[in-house]
């Protein structure tokens, strides 16, 4: 994995761990995003909803990439998206960095966090 992307994660995830308490992995920081994305705050979510959330982060933080579009919101507020191109096949390695450097990409490009400088 590339030594940048990942020491670059790691602040991400201890600026989050700040906000939102120890063992920030990358399936709850997806989470996070899934919740932030739906944008009706934290409530209690239903298996399916969890694992909908999980699918509605991966498109968004994937989207700048040219892997999904943005179709719209349903009638309860859910996004949706459009597959416009397939992921190319990747080893778990590949996969993990793909998701930490789209990860570290969505939170510098929102604002959420700041990275510190070394």
């Amino acid at each position: 994995m590339d030594f940048d992307v990942e020491l670059r994660f790691q602040k991400v995830k201890n600026e989050l761990e700040k906000k939102f308490g120890e063992g920030m992995d990358v399936q709850a920081i997806l989470f996070l995003i899934g919740v932030n994305e739906l944008g009706i705050g934290y409530k209690e979510f239903s298996k399916n909803e969890k694992t909908d959330l999980l699918h509605v982060a991966i498109c968004t933080i994937l989207e700048p990439y040219g892997y999904y579009e943005f179709e719209g919101r349903d009638a309860e507020q859910w996004p949706h998206f459009k597959l416009i191109k397939q992921l190319p096949p990747l080893d778990s390695r590949e996969q993990q960095h793909l998701i930490k450097e789209a990860l570290i990409s969505y939170f510098e490009q929102n604002d959420y966090v700041e990275i510190p400088a070394e």
